[in-house]
């Protein structure tokens, strides 16, 4: 069963999120993140941001592995995820911008792009914390409903629902790439300790499913009931539709004070 951790809101998840990882980085100085992106993980780069800057923590050694890339953005277009990952979390955190790696989303090389960076990810050991978002159709990096769940890295083809949401952050919906490549949910997999972010009322349902329905390919986010090491930090409004939401609140209250998340 993963932990559920139901918070006040995205900073109270934040420190959270900060916390496991100033711990994780003062074991281990080139510990490996793996990095969402949208809107849902902010918070908690400003909070990890802070404690970096607050404690003089240093980070140079410290790797990161983005979940996707769209396919066919222009190199240096404001929302390849390259280009967000470097605004949002390579500079506030001081991050060695060499050691963060995105998966490669030019058309020319595409065909053994995932290969790529399924080696990249092993060569590195691995990823210890991996920060995930999901989205309204249950989807974990950009593995939409049917993705296998022993998939490895792989352009996949993003549904209406996934380009209608990321629209927002493009000029046009239809600037919204129609591909793009993912870690697959077997590489997500492997991450040492999970980490799923949902906040809202429209992340609800999508939460119910992953923690508590069944194990499915059409609900590619239950796939974290799989990990012997998962963690769900979620607001009142994302754990609405949680049948043991007071088993969660009860275990998280008596949670002994050695153990982290």
């Amino acid at each position: 069963m993963a932990e559920v951790v139901i918070v006040d809101d995205e900073e109270a998840a934040g420190a959270l999120v900060a916390d496991a990882i100033v711990a994780l980085i003062r074991r281990k100085p080139d510990a490996v993140l793996g990095l969402a992106t949208g809107s849902t993980p902010l918070a908690s780069y400003r909070a990890l941001a802070s404690r970096i800057a607050d404690e003089r923590i240093d980070v140079r050694g410290v790797r990161g592995f983005a979940l996707d890339e769209y396919v066919g953005l222009p190199a240096g277009h404001p929302e390849s995820y390259r280009s967000v990952i470097t605004r949002e979390v390579v500079e506030p955190l001081g991050l060695t911008p060499e050691l963060v790696r995105v998966p490669n989303g030019d058309p020319a090389s595409i065909r053994t792009a995932g290969a790529d960076y399924e080696a990249s990810l092993l060569a590195a050991g691995g990823v210890d914390l991996q920060i995930l978002g999901i989205g309204r159709t249950g989807h974990i990096g950009f593995n939409e409903p049917g993705s296998s769940l022993a998939s490895l890295t792989r352009v996949k083809t993003l549904t209406e629902h996934t380009r209608e949401d990321n629209a927002r952050f493009f000029n046009s919906p239809d600037d919204v790439p129609m591909h793009c490549i993912t870690q697959g949910i077997g590489t997500i997999l492997r991450a040492r300790h999970l980490v799923l972010l949902a906040f809202g009322e429209a992340k609800a349902r999508a939460v119910a499913a992953a923690v508590e329905g069944p194990v499915s390919a059409s609900q590619p986010g239950s796939a974290i009931q799989l990990h012997p090491h998962t963690t769900v930090i979620v607001d009142d409004a994302a754990a609405s539709g949680l049948a043991n939401l007071d088993y969660y609140r009860h275990a998280w209250a008596h949670k002994p004070d050695w153990q982290r998340i």
